[in-house]
């Protein structure tokens, strides 16, 4: 379990060369009240910051930096993990990253990426996204589970039940699988070699025990045909250089083409957040009348100009992702080609390899012969170095096909190991096991919430909801406080689950103005009867209702403004 003590920071956003510092275990409800702009959700920024260098919200990294003092943004974390207690330090300007485990700096040697994956995958072992959908709900820059890709709801419930190691596991596995696959290559290779050049060195041996000066005529007819065949040999390398030139040729763009890939990638992103943003807007504009911020009526011309405006806009955007999925969908299908042409070149270079190696053998048979024809006309050979070298070559040619097939049985072996790490493997079984578990939870938090439906989420996580008639829904068929209790539901099942499972399991959960929009009083009274049964828990409420909801929290801290840093006090 991450237990989180403490956080303080200063010269980040809003907040001036003062450190504004929160104790993290004080309450277990804690309500975070003030104006728009006084700095009530810097927490949430701060502790991304400080855990993953991203802050939660979708601001760039320049932009933490406190802008009247320019420098010295400094955030610090304090958690334990089992009977480790460690303390994280990061800043910019200057650059800052630094853990501390029982007040020991660990090593910094390696780079600052390695560094961030020993804090995520070995202290944290759950990543940024795993994180907010264990710790946070409700911001404007969160994505709730179920709008994510089906994709990326698997990665988060394997964070949870603790089995994303099992993927890392496999992305090495795919890697020696691909060594020994070339070792298996190389291998066979090199017996085919030595076998070729034992029957040459037989052949050559037989003929020394027999040799006459008659055969003095065959051996230079065997020369000839020796430098015949070198002159194919090369032949056939000049001609496999010139297809190999043109491959190098063919392939020239796959940089080019997998830059493009990424490119379309993140305006996929952007064009999905879009969608999301007038969505929103959409929403906003047909469903209220009246502004929520000042009370005034909207008025009607302004407001069908919004609408049509932003059903346009809509249109326009679903268009556009119709055709960036068209065009990345041809991006892949060249990477494919390339990938089949990288093939190619690797058959042509073992392939041209081959025959110099052939061309070597040529080479050295016909110096043999050349030897042998001096001995015939009179010059004496000793046949017995010759036979030397056969035991030699049938000593190597024994150890080569001994670790051929060693190869081959380990290769077998990281076969199986991949098949049980894919996922339809191992992963898929264990997701299986919890899938029950979870539902259940799910459905437990809804009823507590009054929300009586059967949610089912399948083993690709996608969800069937039906009501108490059997009518079948979707999530997006649900309004937004109902869409808000199934938010609650999940992040409370996520977090009984990681209990269960002792991986992503953390003290610490932050709710960013749920109580100011989706939910509504019933559903205000059914979370805290939810939350005051959580034991060891600390939950923190961002919230613009402080007023209404003041007798319902134990500690209670506003964030206010003064010559425009942020301050703190406690109510």
């Amino acid at each position: 379990m991450i237990l989180f003590k403490n956080i303080k920071w200063k010269n980040f956003l809003s907040t001036g060369n003062t450190f504004v510092e929160i104790d993290l275990r004080k309450s277990q409800l804690t309500l975070m009240i003030g104006a728009n702009g006084s700095g009530k959700s810097t927490m949430l920024d701060a502790l991304c910051f400080a855990l993953f260098n991203r802050p939660f919200r979708n601001i760039k990294k320049e932009q933490i930096v406190n802008t009247i003092n320019g420098g010295d943004a400094l955030v610090e974390v304090e958690f334990q993990v089992g009977t480790k207690m460690y303390k994280i330090i990061r800043g910019i300007k200057p650059n800052l990253f630094e853990i501390y485990s029982d007040g020991l700096l660990l090593n910094q040697d390696a780079s600052s990426v390695d560094y961030q994956n020993v804090l995520e995958d070995q202290i944290l072992r759950l990543n940024h996204r795993a994180f907010k959908q264990i710790a946070v709900l409700g911001s404007s820059s969160y994505q709730p589970f179920m709008q994510m890709r089906p994709r990326h709801r698997r990665e988060v419930v394997e964070e949870i039940l603790d089995i994303r190691v099992l993927s890392h596991m496999d992305s090495l596995t795919r890697n020696q699988q691909t060594e020994l696959s070339k070792k298996i290559v190389e291998a066979r290779h090199q017996c085919d070699l030595i076998e070729s050049k034992y029957e040459l060195e037989t052949r050559h041996f037989e003929e020394l025990k027999n040799r006459s000066v008659s055969d003095i005529d065959i051996k230079k007819n065997k020369l000839q045909q020796n430098d015949d065949a070198k002159e194919q040999y090369l032949r056939k390398i000049s001609k496999l250089d010139g297809e190999y030139k043109q491959l190098e040729e063919d392939i020239k763009e796959k940089d080019k083409i997998e830059s493009k890939r990424k490119q379309l990638e993140k305006l996929e992103t952007k064009i999905e957040q879009n969608l999301n943003t007038h969505e929103k807007s959409l929403k906003f504009f047909e469903e209220n009348d009246n502004c929520p911020t000042c009370t005034q009526k909207i008025q009607l011309e302004f407001k069908d100009e919004k609408i049509d405006y932003e059903k346009k806009k809509l249109v326009t955007l679903n268009d556009g992702m119709k055709d960036l999925v068209k065009e990345l969908s041809k991006v892949e299908n060249k990477i494919t080609d390339f990938n089949k042409i990288s093939n190619k070149m690797y058959d042509i270079n073992i392939e041209m390899s081959k025959l110099n190696t052939s061309i070597d053998e040529i080479k050295k048979f016909s110096d043999s012969l050349h030897n042998e024809i001096l001995l015939l006309e009179g010059k004496e050979e000793d046949s017995k170095d010759v036979e030397g070298q056969l035991q030699e070559l049938k000593t190597q040619l024994e150890e080569t096909k001994l670790e051929l097939n060693k190869i081959v049985e380990e290769k077998k072996y990281i076969d199986v190991i991949r098949e049980i790490l894919s996922d339809k493997g191992a992963k898929a079984k264990i997701i299986k096991k919890y899938l029950p578990i979870m539902n259940t939870l799910i459905n437990q938090y809804l009823q507590s919430m009054d929300f009586f439906v059967n949610f089912h989420l399948d083993e690709e996580f996608n969800e069937t909801v039906k009501s108490r008639h059997r009518d079948v829904f979707d999530y997006n068929s649900f309004s937004e406080g109902e869409k808000m209790r199934i938010d609650l539901a999940l992040v409370f099942t996520w977090r009984s689950i990681a209990k269960m499972k002792n991986s992503a399991n953390t003290n610490l959960m932050v709710l960013d103005e749920i109580f100011d929009s989706s939910l509504d009083g019933q559903g205000t009274d059914d979370f805290f009867k939810i939350v005051r049964k959580m034991e060891k828990e600390n939950i923190f409420i961002i919230s613009h209702k402080g007023d209404i909801l003041f007798d319902k929290f134990t500690n209670i801290i506003k964030f206010e403004k003064e010559h425009n840093f942020t301050r703190l006090q406690y109510v």
